[in-house]
Protein backbone atom coordinates (compact mmCIF):
# COMPACT_ATOMS: atom_id res chain seq x y z
CA UNK A 1 0.00 0.00 0.00
CA UNK A 2 1.41 3.15 -1.47
CA UNK A 3 0.62 6.08 1.58
CA UNK A 4 0.11 9.22 -0.18
CA UNK A 5 0.17 13.08 1.04
CA UNK A 6 -1.68 16.29 -1.24
CA UNK A 7 -0.12 19.50 -0.52
CA UNK A 8 -2.57 21.77 -1.76
CA UNK A 9 -6.51 21.97 -1.71
CA UNK A 10 -7.31 24.50 -3.89
CA UNK A 11 -8.51 23.66 -8.24
CA UNK A 12 -6.85 20.51 -8.36
CA UNK A 13 -6.31 19.00 -4.84
CA UNK A 14 -9.51 17.98 -4.81
CA UNK A 15 -9.16 16.01 -7.67
CA UNK A 16 -5.89 14.31 -6.41
CA UNK A 17 -7.64 13.20 -3.37
CA UNK A 18 -10.55 11.82 -4.86
CA UNK A 19 -8.48 9.95 -7.42
CA UNK A 20 -5.95 8.09 -5.38
CA UNK A 21 -8.56 7.50 -2.50
CA UNK A 22 -10.07 5.61 -5.13
CA UNK A 23 -7.13 4.09 -6.59
CA UNK A 24 -5.84 0.53 -5.87
CA UNK A 25 -2.91 0.21 -3.36
CA UNK A 26 -3.10 4.13 -2.27
CA UNK A 27 -3.99 5.60 0.52
CA UNK A 28 -4.50 9.14 1.40
CA UNK A 29 -3.53 9.87 4.79
CA UNK A 30 -2.65 13.28 4.91
CA UNK A 31 -3.71 16.75 3.33
CA UNK A 32 -2.13 19.96 3.37
CA UNK A 33 -3.46 23.64 3.15
CA UNK A 34 -3.08 27.08 4.30
CA UNK A 35 -6.39 27.37 4.44
CA UNK A 36 -8.53 25.91 7.38
CA UNK A 37 -11.61 25.92 5.83
CA UNK A 38 -10.38 24.21 3.34
CA UNK A 39 -9.15 21.38 5.64
CA UNK A 40 -12.72 21.18 6.93
CA UNK A 41 -14.52 19.94 3.51
CA UNK A 42 -11.74 17.42 3.76
CA UNK A 43 -12.51 15.82 7.14
CA UNK A 44 -16.07 16.02 6.12
CA UNK A 45 -15.09 14.40 2.67
CA UNK A 46 -12.26 12.03 4.03
CA UNK A 47 -13.29 11.79 8.41
CA UNK A 48 -9.88 9.02 7.88
CA UNK A 49 -7.30 11.36 6.63
CA UNK A 50 -5.35 14.05 8.30
CA UNK A 51 -5.56 17.62 8.06
CA UNK A 52 -2.46 20.14 8.70
CA UNK A 53 -1.67 23.78 7.77
CA UNK A 54 1.90 22.79 7.92
CA UNK A 55 3.30 21.12 4.92
CA UNK A 56 6.27 20.32 6.73
CA UNK A 57 4.08 17.91 8.84
CA UNK A 58 3.74 15.76 5.34
CA UNK A 59 7.83 15.65 4.88
CA UNK A 60 8.78 14.86 8.74
CA UNK A 61 5.85 11.84 8.35
CA UNK A 62 7.90 8.49 8.22
CA UNK A 63 4.47 6.68 7.24
CA UNK A 64 4.01 9.11 3.90
CA UNK A 65 5.94 7.24 0.95
CA UNK A 66 5.07 9.66 -1.77
CA UNK A 67 3.53 13.77 -1.79
CA UNK A 68 1.28 15.53 -4.49
CA UNK A 69 2.31 18.98 -5.03
CA UNK A 70 -1.17 20.73 -6.34
CA UNK A 71 0.26 24.61 -5.46
CA UNK A 72 1.30 27.74 -7.66
CA UNK A 73 3.46 27.35 -9.75
CA UNK A 74 5.90 29.82 -7.82
CA UNK A 75 5.77 27.01 -5.39
CA UNK A 76 6.34 24.04 -6.93
CA UNK A 77 10.54 23.95 -6.93
CA UNK A 78 10.43 25.13 -3.16
CA UNK A 79 8.01 22.39 -2.05
CA UNK A 80 9.22 20.00 -4.49
CA UNK A 81 12.75 19.51 -3.51
CA UNK A 82 11.49 19.40 0.04
CA UNK A 83 9.53 16.57 -1.22
CA UNK A 84 12.79 14.95 -2.85
CA UNK A 85 15.27 15.69 0.00
CA UNK A 86 12.46 14.17 2.40
CA UNK A 87 12.95 11.11 0.79
CA UNK A 88 9.86 10.50 -0.38
CA UNK A 89 7.88 10.27 -4.38
CA UNK A 90 6.91 13.31 -6.09
CA UNK A 91 3.89 13.86 -7.86
CA UNK A 92 4.35 17.48 -9.53
CA UNK A 93 1.71 19.63 -11.18
CA UNK A 94 1.97 21.16 -14.56
CA UNK A 95 4.37 23.29 -15.51
CA UNK A 96 6.81 21.59 -13.31
CA UNK A 97 8.46 24.99 -12.34
CA UNK A 98 9.08 28.30 -13.25
CA UNK A 99 12.59 28.14 -15.14
CA UNK A 100 14.39 25.31 -16.88
CA UNK A 101 16.94 25.54 -14.60
CA UNK A 102 14.86 24.72 -11.40
CA UNK A 103 13.10 21.89 -13.55
CA UNK A 104 16.62 20.28 -14.49
CA UNK A 105 17.51 20.68 -10.45
CA UNK A 106 14.40 18.50 -9.72
CA UNK A 107 15.27 16.11 -12.30
CA UNK A 108 18.90 15.52 -10.99
CA UNK A 109 17.78 15.30 -7.61
CA UNK A 110 15.20 12.99 -8.24
CA UNK A 111 17.85 10.63 -10.37
CA UNK A 112 19.96 10.86 -7.69
CA UNK A 113 18.16 9.60 -4.83
CA UNK A 114 16.01 7.22 -7.44
CA UNK A 115 12.64 8.52 -6.43
CA UNK A 116 10.02 9.03 -9.02
CA UNK A 117 9.12 11.74 -10.44
CA UNK A 118 5.75 12.44 -12.21
CA UNK A 119 4.33 16.02 -13.63
CA UNK A 120 0.83 15.76 -14.26
CA UNK A 121 0.24 16.05 -17.51
CA UNK A 122 -3.07 14.73 -17.38
CA UNK A 123 -4.17 14.93 -21.36
CA UNK A 124 -1.15 12.23 -22.17
CA UNK A 125 -3.19 9.88 -20.16
CA UNK A 126 -6.70 10.58 -21.56
CA UNK A 127 -8.08 7.83 -24.01
CA UNK A 128 -8.43 10.72 -27.29
CA UNK A 129 -4.87 11.66 -27.19
CA UNK A 130 -3.74 8.37 -26.79
CA UNK A 131 -5.56 6.73 -29.73
CA UNK A 132 -4.32 10.19 -31.79
CA UNK A 133 -0.85 9.01 -30.99
CA UNK A 134 -1.85 5.09 -31.81
CA UNK A 135 -3.06 6.31 -35.32
CA UNK A 136 -0.19 8.84 -35.96
CA UNK A 137 2.57 5.84 -35.13
CA UNK A 138 0.56 3.40 -36.80
CA UNK A 139 1.18 5.20 -40.03
CA UNK A 140 -2.09 5.68 -40.49
CA UNK A 141 -2.17 9.38 -41.27
CA UNK A 142 1.10 9.28 -43.16
CA UNK A 143 3.69 12.41 -42.92
CA UNK A 144 2.48 14.67 -40.29
CA UNK A 145 2.18 18.28 -42.12
CA UNK A 146 0.34 19.87 -39.56
CA UNK A 147 -0.82 20.71 -35.67
CA UNK A 148 -3.29 22.95 -35.27
CA UNK A 149 -4.66 23.64 -31.69
CA UNK A 150 -7.39 26.71 -30.30
CA UNK A 151 -7.65 26.66 -26.61
CA UNK A 152 -8.91 29.68 -25.45
CA UNK A 153 -12.08 30.71 -22.82
CA UNK A 154 -12.76 33.84 -20.85
CA UNK A 155 -10.81 33.72 -18.13
CA UNK A 156 -9.60 32.30 -15.52
CA UNK A 157 -6.85 34.85 -15.45
CA UNK A 158 -3.78 33.95 -13.44
CA UNK A 159 -1.79 36.13 -11.60
CA UNK A 160 2.09 34.59 -11.56
CA UNK A 161 2.05 32.30 -15.00
CA UNK A 162 1.34 34.01 -18.21
CA UNK A 163 -1.39 31.91 -21.20
CA UNK A 164 1.75 29.94 -22.86
CA UNK A 165 2.18 28.37 -19.52
CA UNK A 166 -1.63 28.35 -18.20
CA UNK A 167 -2.99 27.00 -21.40
CA UNK A 168 -0.35 26.22 -24.09
CA UNK A 169 1.46 23.97 -21.45
CA UNK A 170 -0.85 21.22 -22.67
CA UNK A 171 -0.26 21.15 -26.73
CA UNK A 172 3.42 21.64 -25.47
CA UNK A 173 3.11 17.91 -23.37
CA UNK A 174 0.67 16.50 -26.41
CA UNK A 175 2.75 17.44 -29.27
CA UNK A 176 5.62 15.56 -27.46
CA UNK A 177 3.76 12.48 -27.04
CA UNK A 178 2.63 12.71 -30.76
CA UNK A 179 5.33 13.51 -32.07
CA UNK A 180 7.98 11.85 -30.37
CA UNK A 181 10.67 14.73 -31.34
CA UNK A 182 11.43 18.20 -30.11
CA UNK A 183 10.67 21.67 -32.54
CA UNK A 184 14.01 23.12 -33.63
CA UNK A 185 12.72 26.55 -33.45
CA UNK A 186 9.86 28.62 -32.18
CA UNK A 187 8.09 31.82 -32.60
CA UNK A 188 5.63 33.64 -30.81
CA UNK A 189 3.70 36.99 -30.45
CA UNK A 190 1.22 37.98 -28.03
CA UNK A 191 0.41 41.01 -25.51
CA UNK A 192 -1.62 41.34 -21.84
CA UNK A 193 -4.36 43.82 -22.55
CA UNK A 194 -4.00 44.86 -18.70
CA UNK A 195 -1.22 46.45 -17.46
CA UNK A 196 0.69 44.96 -14.72
CA UNK A 197 -0.54 41.48 -15.85
CA UNK A 198 0.78 38.55 -17.56
CA UNK A 199 0.10 38.44 -21.05
CA UNK A 200 -3.42 36.86 -21.85
CA UNK A 201 -3.18 36.06 -25.39
CA UNK A 202 -0.68 34.21 -27.52
CA UNK A 203 -0.14 33.21 -31.57
CA UNK A 204 2.57 30.14 -31.13
CA UNK A 205 4.54 28.05 -33.59
CA UNK A 206 6.48 25.30 -33.53
CA UNK A 207 8.98 24.17 -36.24
CA UNK A 208 10.51 20.53 -36.83
CA UNK A 209 13.10 18.81 -38.25
CA UNK A 210 10.91 16.29 -40.23
CA UNK A 211 9.19 18.93 -41.84
CA UNK A 212 5.85 19.37 -39.20
CA UNK A 213 4.90 22.84 -38.63
CA UNK A 214 2.42 23.30 -35.52
CA UNK A 215 0.38 26.12 -34.02
CA UNK A 216 -1.32 26.90 -30.80
CA UNK A 217 -3.72 29.52 -30.47
CA UNK A 218 -4.12 30.47 -26.69
CA UNK A 219 -6.65 33.11 -24.78
CA UNK A 220 -8.05 33.80 -21.85
CA UNK A 221 -9.92 36.87 -23.93
CA UNK A 222 -12.48 34.56 -25.90
CA UNK A 223 -16.10 34.26 -25.66
CA UNK A 224 -17.04 31.00 -25.60
CA UNK A 225 -14.60 28.18 -24.33
CA UNK A 226 -13.03 26.25 -26.77
CA UNK A 227 -10.73 23.32 -27.21
CA UNK A 228 -10.06 22.26 -30.29
CA UNK A 229 -6.96 20.05 -32.30
CA UNK A 230 -6.43 19.64 -35.84
CA UNK A 231 -3.91 16.97 -36.87
CA UNK A 232 -3.30 17.13 -40.80
CA UNK A 233 -1.27 13.95 -42.69
CA UNK A 234 -0.23 13.21 -46.24
CA UNK A 235 -2.76 9.98 -46.04
CA UNK A 236 -5.35 10.90 -43.03
CA UNK A 237 -6.67 14.13 -40.97
CA UNK A 238 -7.59 14.11 -37.13
CA UNK A 239 -10.10 16.39 -35.89
CA UNK A 240 -10.27 16.74 -31.57
CA UNK A 241 -12.70 18.06 -29.68
CA UNK A 242 -12.25 17.95 -26.12
CA UNK A 243 -15.96 19.84 -25.40
CA UNK A 244 -18.00 17.00 -27.72
CA UNK A 245 -19.50 14.53 -25.02
CA UNK A 246 -19.62 12.00 -27.27
CA UNK A 247 -16.82 10.95 -30.38
CA UNK A 248 -14.12 13.53 -29.66
CA UNK A 249 -11.52 12.07 -32.05
CA UNK A 250 -12.83 11.56 -35.79
CA UNK A 251 -10.32 10.61 -38.90
CA UNK A 252 -11.45 11.65 -41.81
CA UNK A 253 -9.86 9.93 -45.18
CA UNK A 254 -9.44 13.02 -46.65
CA UNK A 255 -5.83 14.66 -48.44
CA UNK A 256 -4.25 15.60 -51.54
CA UNK A 257 -1.77 14.24 -53.71
CA UNK A 258 1.05 15.88 -56.27
CA UNK A 259 2.53 15.41 -59.04
CA UNK A 260 5.76 15.94 -61.35
CA UNK A 261 4.82 13.59 -63.92
CA UNK A 262 4.98 15.80 -67.17
CA UNK A 263 2.47 13.70 -68.35
CA UNK A 264 -0.01 15.36 -65.72
CA UNK A 265 1.64 19.02 -65.09
CA UNK A 266 0.16 20.51 -67.84
CA UNK A 267 -3.92 19.40 -66.31
CA UNK A 268 -3.19 19.89 -62.50
CA UNK A 269 -0.08 19.07 -60.41
CA UNK A 270 -2.32 19.11 -57.40
CA UNK A 271 -5.10 16.07 -56.73
CA UNK A 272 -7.61 16.12 -53.87
CA UNK A 273 -8.91 13.11 -51.89
CA UNK A 274 -11.96 12.23 -50.14
CA UNK A 275 -13.22 9.30 -48.49
CA UNK A 276 -14.93 7.83 -45.32
CA UNK A 277 -15.21 9.52 -41.84
CA UNK A 278 -15.12 7.28 -38.83
CA UNK A 279 -14.64 8.23 -34.87
CA UNK A 280 -13.02 5.44 -32.45
CA UNK A 281 -14.08 4.37 -29.61
CA UNK A 282 -12.12 5.89 -26.86
CA UNK A 283 -11.81 4.60 -23.21
CA UNK A 284 -14.39 6.08 -20.89
CA UNK A 285 -12.14 5.74 -17.44
CA UNK A 286 -11.21 9.27 -16.38
CA UNK A 287 -7.76 10.30 -16.85
CA UNK A 288 -6.81 11.44 -13.84
CA UNK A 289 -7.16 7.61 -12.29
CA UNK A 290 -5.61 6.14 -15.00
CA UNK A 291 -2.41 8.78 -14.02
CA UNK A 292 -3.14 7.78 -10.30
CA UNK A 293 -2.91 3.93 -10.87
CA UNK A 294 0.28 4.61 -13.44
CA UNK A 295 2.15 6.51 -10.70
CA UNK A 296 1.25 3.82 -7.92
CA UNK A 297 2.72 1.42 -10.28
CA UNK A 298 6.02 3.49 -11.22
CA UNK A 299 6.56 4.15 -7.03
CA UNK A 300 5.57 0.24 -6.30
CA UNK A 301 8.35 -1.01 -9.17
CA UNK A 302 10.86 1.97 -9.57
CA UNK A 303 9.46 2.48 -13.14
CA UNK A 304 10.16 6.09 -15.00
CA UNK A 305 6.37 7.85 -15.53
CA UNK A 306 5.30 8.23 -18.88
CA UNK A 307 5.08 12.18 -18.13
CA UNK A 308 8.49 12.12 -15.96
CA UNK A 309 10.77 14.94 -15.12
CA UNK A 310 12.38 14.99 -18.19
CA UNK A 311 9.29 15.65 -20.16
CA UNK A 312 8.06 18.37 -17.72
CA UNK A 313 12.14 19.73 -18.51
CA UNK A 314 11.15 19.95 -22.52
CA UNK A 315 7.68 21.82 -22.10
CA UNK A 316 9.33 24.56 -19.07
CA UNK A 317 11.90 24.93 -22.05
CA UNK A 318 9.11 25.45 -24.60
CA UNK A 319 7.16 27.91 -22.20
CA UNK A 320 10.53 29.82 -21.88
CA UNK A 321 11.34 29.87 -25.13
CA UNK A 322 7.89 31.12 -25.94
CA UNK A 323 7.49 33.38 -23.72
CA UNK A 324 11.07 34.76 -24.94
CA UNK A 325 9.59 35.29 -28.15
CA UNK A 326 6.52 36.57 -27.37
CA UNK A 327 8.04 39.55 -25.50
CA UNK A 328 10.53 40.12 -28.49
CA UNK A 329 7.51 40.56 -31.13
CA UNK A 330 7.95 37.02 -32.62
CA UNK A 331 11.31 36.80 -32.69
CA UNK A 332 12.91 33.32 -34.28
CA UNK A 333 14.19 31.18 -31.56
CA UNK A 334 16.35 28.23 -31.98
CA UNK A 335 15.96 25.22 -29.68
CA UNK A 336 19.20 22.57 -28.57
CA UNK A 337 17.74 19.32 -29.21
CA UNK A 338 17.43 16.92 -26.41
CA UNK A 339 16.94 13.01 -26.47
CA UNK A 340 13.58 11.91 -25.37
CA UNK A 341 14.35 9.76 -22.16
CA UNK A 342 14.29 6.02 -22.35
Amino acid sequence: MIKIGVIGYGYWGPNLVRNFAETRDAKVVSVADLDPRKLEIVQRRYPAVQVTTRFQDLLEDTGIDAIAVATPVNSHFELGMAVLRAGKHLWLEKPMAETSLQARKLVEEAEKRKLVLLVDHTFIYTGAIRRMAEIIQRGDLGRVYYYDSLRVNLGLFQRDVNVISDLAVHDFSILDYLLGEHPVAVSASGTNHFPGTPENLAFITLFYESGTIAHANVSWLAPVKVRQILVGGSKKMITYNDLEPSEKVKIYDKGVSFTDDPKQIREMRIGYRTGDMWAPRLPTTEALSLEAEHFVDCVQHQKAPETDGHLGLRVVELIEAATSSMRGRGETLYLQQREKAA
